[in-house]
């Protein structure tokens, strides 16, 4: 399992490994932190399309979904 640091995410690439919306690249484009520094909201974009969608950052460790980086 990899261990993904909150504080590194913000404009991190990230590679699907099984494509979402024909979708497989993916950029963290805003995070919020709450007052005692936790992350609480994580949003992904799309590079080819722009969508956006909130995702749960933890699920970034799963490395059968994500991989860091665009490959």
């Amino acid at each position: 399992m990899m261990k993904v640091n909150p504080k590194k995410l913000l404009n991190s690439k990230w590679t699907a490994v099984a494509a979402q919306h024909k979708e497989k690249h993916f950029l963290v484009k805003e995070l919020e932190f709450d007052e005692n520094n936790i992350v609480v909201r994580c949003v992904m974009e799309a590079i080819m399309t722009k969508r956006e969608f909130d995702i749960n950052w933890r699920d970034l460790n799963q490395q059968s979904d994500w991989r860091a980086g665009w490959r």
